[in-house]
């Protein structure tokens, strides 16, 4: 192990043209905000050699924060999109001093490259925690199929600990070699009928499609078989939440954002629909974004559900991030615009990670977003600026600070090449310690020749409140009548793209949204 030292119209169509103009210098200041304005801290760096892999890479983080403790979870060493996906192991990173120092390291027992493993690369790391038991809970993708010509993809495993620093080899949740995109989570709320539970979501992208959910209520131990919902609903990418009563909330992508839930313990599972279309514009430069929803959960219970989109865009020509909200997970809120700036600018926004500090809710839930951005949509391979923003939200979502960059410009050419393009993540995060936000995110610093230097950061010091600044709201706009993507929309059971959901397999979206 090491330490890393520490390290639109936003109001509305009717706004008067001067606070317009007021407001167009603000979000320009805010956009040139140099990164150092909040100082990075590098949390870990890939140590790998083994000879199937980019090396000195690191993407995907996942991050979830207990007492003063943070853990984060990461692809470490991505292979390469010519031989196919996944990475040498999954790492961590952990600071058990509310993000001051951080110690970072590698899972031992998953693959051939660390202590004795069994697969050949992992992926798509989630982190949980168990309060009941005490465990610290990172979920992996272990791949048996290791390129796109396989019979099969991955299992999916759970590694343990009781301080998120000393990891126990992997425990299988499931072995049918056929699954992706899995995600974890713990009931933590000591009153609910089923404290204790932990809940593990994957799909089976390489059999029958469906989203499946397994329980374990020994701390990680022993795991249910997959349970698909009661109309075995298909899909991507789901992240389940638990609210104080115990009732768990599976949002994910299916033919759109779409969800189904269970109100006893996970020994069944409802009837899955629709919380939204999606609209998007194709983001440039052929950079990996599969577009999966980022979901979090306040202290009573109100679920948020944040994705990128292009509904509010005249001609899809710039994604917004967007977001739909839910106190039981049938009742959804309208799609709304997160206001990180004007909807006449040409700023591209995707792969957003959303956290609620679990300290607030209703009216004074505090919640911070973070995303990758391009300044310029219409960027090419060779001119996109990658980079790195956050929006910050005090009052529930109804305003929000203006968009700030935390990290960036990243060349494409500074990446790892996926079998999907240019990767960065599938999903970033955001954790909550004693109410302070820290976002966790792929950066990448020019190579040195033809070594990359790409790794996980976060900052120095929690992302700021609000405070005194302007805030916007984006609760005034309104989707572009008759809003379509500028491609034609498809949606996989797999992050490869290679195994299309069918269209008779899209959940009906009565909402209209």
């Amino acid at each position: 192990m090491k330490t890393a030292l520490p390290g639109s119209s936003r109001r509305g169509s009717n706004s008067l043209p001067f606070l317009m103009a007021l407001l167009a210098l603000t979000i320009s200041l805010a956009f040139a905000l140099p990164a150092g304005a909040q100082s990075l801290a590098k949390i870990s760096t890939d140590t790998f050699t083994n000879s199937d892999s980019t090396h000195k890479t690191e993407v995907e983080p996942s991050t979830f924060a207990w007492g003063n403790t943070i853990v984060t979870a990461f692809h470490v060493a991505r292979r390469p999109g010519t031989i196919g996906w996944g990475s040498a192991d999954v790492g961590f990173s952990t600071s058990t001093n509310s993000g001051v120092t951080w110690t970072f390291g590698s899972l031992p027992g998953l693959t051939v490259n660390y202590k004795s493993g069994t697969y050949g690369a992992a992926a798509d790391p989630s982190v949980a925690y168990d309060a009941k038991h005490g465990q610290w809970l990172i979920s992996t993708l272990p791949l048996v199929g290791l390129g796109p010509g396989a019979q099969y993809i991955g299992d999916v495993a759970v590694s343990r600990s009781t301080d998120g620093l000393h990891w126990g080899k992997p425990i299988n949740v499931d072995k049918t070699h056929l699954d992706d995109k899995n995600w974890t989570v713990c009931d933590n709320t000591t009153t609910s009928p089923y404290y204790g539970n932990c809940y593990t979501e994957w799909d089976q992208a390489y059999g029958t499609g469906d989203v499946l959910m397994s329980v374990s209520s020994d701390g990680g131990l022993t795991w249910s078989a997959g349970q698909a919902s009661s109309d075995q609903a298909g899909g991507l990418g789901g992240e389940p939440v638990v609210q104080p009563n115990g009732t768990v909330i599976v949002p994910f992508q299916g033919g759109g954002i779409d969800v189904f839930s269970s109100s006893n313990g996970g020994a069944t599972w409802g009837k899955s629909q629709a919380i939204a279309s999606i609209q998007s514009h194709t983001v440039a430069g052929g950079l990996r974004n599969p577009n999966l929803p980022s979901v979090a959960i306040d202290g009573a219970g109100k679920v948020f559900v944040v994705w990128s989109d292009c509904r509010f865009r005249t001609g899809c020509k710039e994604n917004d991030i967007v977001m739909s909200s839910s106190s039981d997970g049938t009742t959804w809120s309208a799609v709304t615009r997160i206001p990180i700036d004007m909807t006449t600018s040409t700023v591209d926004h995707f792969l957003p990670g959303i956290g609620v500090d679990p300290a607030t809710s209703g009216s004074t839930a505090h919640m911070t977003i973070v995303y990758y951005y391009y300044p310029t949509a219409s960027c090419t391979k060779s001119t996109c600026n990658l980079q790195v923003g956050y929006v910050t939200s005090t009052n529930d979502g109804s305003t929000w600070t203006a968009g700030k960059k935390i990290a960036g410009p990243m060349q494409l050419s500074w990446l790892p090449v996926s079998d999907n393009g240019p990767m960065v993540a599938d999903y970033i995060g955001v954790s909550y310690v004693n109410s302070n936000p820290f976002g966790v995110f792929a950066n990448a610093q020019a190579p040195t020749g033809s070594t990359l230097a790409e790794a996980m950061y976060t900052t120095k010091t929690a992302l700021p409140a609000p405070g005194s600044e302007p805030t916007f709201s984006g609760l005034a706009d309104k989707p572009i009548a008759g809003a379509k993507s500028d491609h034609e929309m498809h949606f996989y059971y797999d992050d490869e793209g290679k195994r299309e959901i069918p269209r008779s397999r899209w959940i009906v979206n009565t909402s209209g949204q």
